[in-house]
This record gives structure tokens, sequence and C-alpha cells, in this order.
């Protein structure tokens, strides 16, 4: 079974540019969040990630195609070829349109500028020419316009279309003949028209007198539909992905105020264009979104929610004192305010006795001018082009007097929380401190990295202190992955403090196996009805479940979970940030815990679930320290995981055939064996490191991570 595509996955790395990439990031998650996770890369994750089974839609936006050569050509465009050929899809934008067709002729005979060459991926099979305007700079909105595109409407109709692609008056969706489209650079795809076969089709073309030789006479193609294979590759050249709202005024360029404000005009049909543009990839785009709101009201964030205030909350509230006064050493005091500077992120520390602060009235967004820097988004770019949230204080208001109420964090209750917690701290036995601290945001970046990255701020907490979120806006993964989390899921990171004189007994890499047996058991314990939900581990660190979509005889399985663990050093003791992600009772964009349930079975809520955890692994956590990882909890261990006597082969070993033994139990790598033809041991056994091999389930494919 191959996995579900849900990623889109948008190229940040050697050649593209800042506003290109940030103008593709914040639409593409206005039209496509929360069915997908649209995701930045580099040419590191394309060239060497196992990213194509998961990946929805792949998008190369604008920039100089020559650096996408550099770094892509051989290898990095045999995958990319290769997954498009087998049934994905592909979006270039600009210079990536340029990069996807057979020939790039740029600018010819100008010569700074002039491009020409093959090029290898060739989806387009002809040659895209340009610029189609005159005027083109390098860095520099000289020879941006308006360009007026012409639409084949009949050509964007896809099954399931419920309007005749006729236009409207501006809200209904429906596709225009004209429109206008940001355009700066890009090229025509020369004799588009005369590709047989219908293996290309031209979607839009320029309506206005192109500076270029188009080919076919009168027709200038600006957007094409490419089959490739079984996929499809939709190439652009103007930019239909920058909305006005996210231009910035060029007041020393003639017109370009009236670029924008014609751009504005217009700004549904370029809208409605692009989404059915998506849909014509493939992709399930959502029904909440039109061309004025992209951003949220007209400031171009709302794809990117603001970071929220971050609450301090304890099952005691004397127990926040107490974190207040631990604290006291990095608190910085300054004009009446009071930081903590960690080494990454800096938080501003309030109290529910401050002043002034009515925590009823309190606004889940950050201060006004905190609110402002995020707005600028422009100017709180990394060279990636995404908002550089370390650039942005981080309010923290410590509880002291009483919990939040629901006013103040309407998607956690935490009297529900604390009150689930003590319940099931009296059904487990060692389970009594884990969870009575807590730290919890609506809207925050990552619960591990603003923990793990800041050491300053973590130093002086406590084994069990949790700290979760409804959303997380750069959620981590294994390796590089990072993605926009929506509300539904249950995410959060606790700090375990593990002496340095246990580590050879009790080797940390073991606390990922046993939450991961927390994970199963608490989910499997939560109520009545839930024990027969079946939820499976794949090693090292991820939370499956049988996919209730499919027969249940396929034993089909889908991810609704992972887990994350980080270490570090601290006063005599290994650190640990334990991550857990895992897809409750969030409707998109995958299959949730919720989706599983039997009619009879009690809803599941966030806050209890997250009390059942914390309880099930503090238990095991002690168990460990007293037993390391015993026979019991191997047990427990293989009970729930999927892969005992799998059939597997070794990447590293010429593909030598083996099956799946299990763990060691002295320092937690995976045990395979060596087989014969006719599938029988043949005593060689091999050890692989969980953070040096790639395991693929669903491919039986052991492999050394590069």
């Amino acid at each position: 079974m191959a996995p579900r595509r849900l990623n889109v996955l948008v190229y940040i790395g050697t050649g593209t540019t800042s506003a290109s990439v940030r103008h593709c990031l914040y639409t593409l998650r206005s039209l496509l969040s929360p069915n997908y996770a649209v995701t930045p890369v580099t040419e590191a994750i394309l060239l060497r990630e196992p990213w194509p089974p998961t990946c929805a839609l792949l998008v190369l936006p604008g920039g100089a195609d020559l650096g996408y050569c550099r770094v892509l050509n051989g290898e990095g465009n045999r995958r990319i070829g290769e997954y498009v050929r087998r049934g994905g899809a592909y979006l270039g934008l600009c210079a990536g349109a340029y990069y996807a067709s057979g020939r790039c002729e740029f600018e010819v005979g100008n010569a700074p500028l002039e491009v020409i060459g093959s090029r290898e991926l060739g989806f387009f099979p002809g040659t895209c020419r340009g610029g189609a305007f005159a005027g083109f700079e390098y860095q520099s909105e000289k020879g941006a316009r308006a360009a007026t595109l012409r639409v084949d409407r009949a050509a964007l109709k896809t099954d399931g279309d419920e309007n005749d692609g006729a236009g409207d008056d501006g809200g209904g969706g429906g596709i225009e003949e004209t429109l206008t489209s940001y355009y700066n650079g890009g090229g025509v795809f020369v004799d588009a028209h005369e590709v047989k076969d219908r293996k290309v089709e031209v979607l839009a073309s320029y309506d206005d007198h192109v500076d270029v030789d188009g080919g076919h006479e009168g027709a200038a193609a600006a957007v094409v539909l490419c089959h490739v294979g079984d996929g499809r590759a939709l190439l652009s050249g103007p930019h239909p992905e920058f909305a006005p709202v996210n231009l910035t005024p060029q007041p020393g360029i003639p017109g370009y105020a009236d670029l924008i404000d014609k751009l504005r005009k217009h700004d549904q049909a370029r809208f409605a264009f692009l989404r059915a543009c998506l849909r014509k990839l493939g992709l399930e785009v959502n029904s909440n979104s039109s061309g004025s709101d992209v951003g949220g009201g007209g400031d171009g964030h709302a794809t990117l929610p603001k970071l929220s205030t971050i609450h301090l909350s304890a099952s005691e509230c004397s127990r926040v004192s107490e974190l207040l006064c631990a604290w006291g050493p990095v608190i910085e005091k300054e004009n009446g305010e009071e930081h903590i500077r960690g080494e990454t992120d800096v938080f501003q520390i309030l109290t529910d006795e401050d002043d002034g602060l009515v925590m009823a009235d309190l606004r889940p967004s950050l201060p006004t001018e905190t609110d402002d820097l995020q707005q600028q988004g422009q100017q709180q770019l990394g060279e990636t082009g995404l908002i550089d949230y370390a650039a942005v204080t981080k309010t923290l208001v410590a509880h002291e007097k009483a919990l939040p109420s629901t006013d103040v964090t309407p998607r956690f209750n935490h009297k529900l929380y604390y009150a689930s917690l003590e319940r099931f701290q009296r059904l487990e036995d060692g389970a009594e401190d884990w969870g009575n601290v807590l730290m919890y945001g609506d809207v925050v970046t990552s619960t591990n990295s603003l923990l793990e990255g800041n050491p300053r701020f973590i130093s002086k907490l406590p084994t069990g202190f949790t700290f979760t979120a409804s959303t997380q806006v750069a959620g981590r993964g294994r390796g590089t992955n990072v993605w926009l989390a929506p509300p539904g899921g249950l995410m959060f990171s606790t700090v375990i403090n593990h002496p340095a004189y246990l580590a050879a007994s009790r080797p940390v890499v073991f606390l990922q196996y046993i939450a991961a047996i927390a994970t199963v058991e608490a989910i499997q314990s939560y109520d009545v009805g839930y024990d027969a939900l079946p939820v499976k581990l794949k090693w090292p660190n991820d939370i499956y479940a049988l996919d209730p979509t499919k027969p249940a005889a396929s034993k089909a399985y889908v991810k609704i979970g992972g887990i994350l663990s980080q270490c570090g050093y601290c006063e005599g003791s290994y650190q640990i940030v334990l991550g857990i992600g895992i897809n409750a009772i969030n409707p998109r964009p995958t299959t949730s815990l919720s989706d599983l349930l039997p009619p009879h079975a009690s809803p599941l809520r966030l806050e209890t679930l997250l009390a059942r955890i914390l309880t099930r692994l503090e238990s095991l956590h002690a168990q460990f320290r007293r037993e390391g990882f015993s026979e019991n909890l191997e047990r427990r261990y293989y009970r729930h995981w999927l892969h005992t006597g799998q059939a597997i082969s070794l990447e590293a070993e010429a593909g030598a055939r083996a099956r799946v033994l299990g763990i060691t139990r002295d320092w937690g790598m995976l045990k395979v064996e060596e087989t014969d033809a006719e599938g029988r041991g043949t005593g060689r056994t091999w050890t692989l490191q969980s953070d040096e091999n790639s395991f693929d389930f669903w491919k039986g494919l052991v492999r050394r991570k590069q």
C-alpha cells in the first residue's frame, strides 16, 4: 500500500527568490489547507529524502532556472521526472516553467541576461521562450506588469465542476474569459497549440502583444498542462500565485501603483483561475477562500496564523510560583518588564496578578507591536522567504491565581485537563507528577523547537513539564521535515531529565520506544470501546492505524502520529524533549482517531487524551528506570508493532534479503536476519540504528541514510 499523498512541497533552495517563495507558500496554503501540508523543501531533501510517495504536488517557483540546473541536474531531475511519470503532479512558475521545458531561450541577444540551452525534465516537449515582455531586470520590479490572459474555460473544466465555467460578478468562483496576472520575466510556450494527442493543453494565452516569437501566429501560450506518463505538469509563464495584497509598493517605479490597482480589481478572476489550475492537477482545493480573502482580510497572512499568547498553569497554582522562582536567575528585568532571553527565542513574562491585566479580555494574539512585526512579513524574511519567527517575542502568562478560563483558551479546557490528569493518576502506578505543570499556546511555532532551542529557558524545568498547542506553524519532524499542523491534532512536548549515570544501563534511545508503547496503550485504555482500536507501531517512532476507508481484510495501514526525541545535556543529566503528535479529532488532512471510533464510544477530547498519555508515559518511564528495557516492556512493544517476521531488503548490503527479528535490548537497534531464496534464516544478522537508516514499511526496504 502506498501512503496517502498529503504533502505539497515548495522548493526554496538554490535559484529561488524570497518573494516568489513567499507568495507561493501563502497562496497555496490559503487554497489547500487543511487538505494538504504545504511545506518548504531544499535541494538536499529532493536529492536525499524519500519524498515522492507522500507528495501530492511539487512546486518550483520563480527565480533563476540556472540555479535549479546547477543543483538538480542528474539525480534530482531523475527523481522529479520519475515522480511525475508515476502519477505525481508538478507546478512550475516562471523560472520553474523554463526549467521544466525541453529548451530554455531567455533574452536571446541580450548578452547580460541571455540563457539558452536544453533542459533535462522536458515536461513541455518544446521551447519556453522569454521574456514574453521586454524590460526584465534581475532582483527588480522594473519589468513587472499586470499581464492580460485569455483563458480556455473548457480546458479548465474538470469532472465534478458545479459551474459551467462562465464568469460571474465576483464570488461564485467562476472562471472569466480574461484575467490579469502579475508577470515578471516569464516565457511563452512555443507552438504549444500544435502539440498533438492532447499531451499538452493550453489553459491560457497572453492577450497582449508579446515581444518574442511564440510560434503559432496569434497564439502565445502562457499556461500549459502537460501530460507526462501517469502524471501532470502545469507550467505558467506569469505568476498567478502573486496576490496584490502581498505586493510591496515601489514608489520609485513609474506605474507600479497602477499595476497593483489593476491586479486588485481583477483579483477574483485570478484566484478562480488558480483554483481551477490546481484542480486540473488533481488536488482538492478548499471551499472557504476567495481572491479578496487571500491572506485574510487583506493583510496577506491568514494562512500563517499569528502566534498566540502562551499560558503557564499547574494543578496547584503554587507550582507556577515555584517555577517562576526557579527561573529567577535567567529572568531579566528592565523598564518594568520581565524577559527570558533564550538562545533562539525571547519570552516576555506576565502574570495574572500584573496590574491592569484582565485575563478574560486577554487577546489570543500577541501584543500590537508584535502583531505589526508579523504583518510586516516582507521585512522579517530570512533567505528562504519565510517569516523569521525567532524575531517575534513570545508572550508567556503565568497563572498564579487561577487556571485560564475557556474564554481565554477556547480550544483547550484547562479544568477538564487537570481533572482528567488527577483521575488517571489514581489508576497508574508511579504516575504522580508528569503534566502537573503545563504550558499551552493556541498557535505556536513548534512545541519541540521552543523548548529544545532554548536551553536557558528549559534548564530549570522539572521532568514531566509539558507544552501543548492547538496549532503549530513550524512543526518539527525527523530530519528536515517541517509542516503546519492544524487544529484537531494532539501536539505536545514533554521534558525528561535522564541522569547521566543511567545512560549506560538505561540508554536514552529507548525513550522513543517507551513513548510509542505509552501512546498506543493510552489510546486503547482511554475509555470503554477504545480497547479494540486498531492502532500499531512502525519502527522506530511512528503510530499507524488500520485505514477505515479500506476493507478490513486488506490490512491497509495509514500513519496517524509520530514521535520525535531530541536530547541535550544539562547539569549531570541528559535533557530530552520528547515530542508526540497524534491526528486525534482533526477531519483533515488524513485519518484521525475519531474516524476509528465505534458508534457507542464516547467522543474523544484532546485534554483527556493528553492526560491519559502522560500518566501512562510516566508509569512506563518509572518502570524503565527500575528495570531497563525489560522482557515485560519488550513484549508490550512487540504486541503493537507491525514488523515481526517482515521480509525486507538491505540496500547497504547489495540488496540482501532479510527478515525482521526485533530490536536489541542493549542499544535499541533493529535486528534482522539474512534469508535464503526460500525465505529461511541463514544465521547471519545485522543491527541497524534508527538514526542511520530509513525503514520503509510499505516497500519492505531498509536502506542506509545518505
